[in-house]
């Protein structure tokens, strides 16, 4: 799964905002059951999640409900409410270690079974949001091929740091870098923390590029209507795409000539910048269009 621009959370105790949610087009709809959920509230936004799970999976492409970590109590019995057909992954709270993973996969699977599904159908997007496991980011996002995504978790990462959260991430830099590293290593997805100010789109627009200038691969949204900007900056733009599709046909030109390096527009075009371009082409390939 090389795109996963726009993930949006929609809580999961609202029913009538998860029913308004379908109306938008993120690449990945969130139904939440963690934090924008009471705790009075988890039992029964359970019976609502699962009861929109079917509406969700005719709407989007994918279906990735949050659930709440291992160590409040909650997380078997939220995966018990979601894993089936209708979902393609859950996105898990606060992981700590590779063991966490196994632990979850291993409820996984027996829901799997019993849901009649394919074992390994349910993917996982864990968040990395504590010390522990940015300490640990690597072999955590490198302990199941059911991973797909690594989610940073900056408010929670801040609280456990006992530090200020500031606008301009500088607290959160070194973990951020860490995580995005971490993650292509494994091979999965690193996906940023929301930005929470959802009626600033020149702010959100200046935290996703510099997110993206990082590593970032996608964004997760906490209203719809950040859904079209985060997707557009997460997207290469159609100067990228033929400025991509030159760097290929000059490469390949020089390649027929017997030579391993080029130029284009004052500028080396060697192996490493193609493949680049190559990789930027394959992404634009694969994003969904409407």
């Amino acid at each position: 799964m090389s795109v996963l621009r726009s993930l949006l959370f929609v809580p999961g105790n609202q029913a009538g905002m998860l029913e308004k949610a379908m109306g938008s087009r993120p690449d990945a709809f969130v139904p939440d059951l963690e934090d924008s959920v009471p705790i009075d509230e988890k039992a029964n936004a359970r019976e609502i999640v699962a009861s929109h799970l079917p509406q969700f999976a005719e709407v989007s492409p994918l279906v990735i409900p949050r659930v709440n970590s291992l160590d409040t109590g909650h997380c078997e019995d939220d995966l018990a409410a979601v894993v089936g057909p209708h979902i393609d992954g859950v996105s898990v709270g606060k992981i700590y270690t590779t063991q966490d993973v196994q632990t979850i996969s291993g409820v996984i699977e027996e829901l799997e079974k019993k849901a009649g599904i394919p074992v390994g159908h349910v993917k996982l997007v864990l968040w990395i949001e504590t010390a522990m496991a940015i300490v640990h980011c690597y072999e955590i996002c490198a302990s199941s091929p059911r991973i797909i995504g690594a989610a940073f978790g900056a408010e929670d990462l801040t609280n456990d740091m006992g530090i200020e959260r500031n606008e301009d991430d500088s607290e959160v830099a070194v973990a951020r870098n860490l995580l995005c590293i971490a993650a292509r290593a494994a091979d999965v997805l690193a996906l940023d923390t929301p930005f929470f100010a959802f009626r600033d789109p020149d702010g959100l627009q200046q935290n996703a590029l510099a997110s993206k200038k990082i590593g970032f691969k996608g964004k997760f949204a906490i209203h719809p209507a950040q859904i079209d900007l985060i997707n557009t900056t997460f997207s290469p733009s159609p100067a990228d795409i033929d400025h991509a599709r030159r760097v290929v046909a000059a490469f390949e030109e020089a390649e027929r000539a017997g030579r391993g390096s080029t130029s284009l527009d004052g500028k080396v075009v060697d192996v490493p910048v193609v493949k680049r371009a190559r990789a930027l082409l394959d992404i634009a390939e694969r994003i969904p269009h409407a």
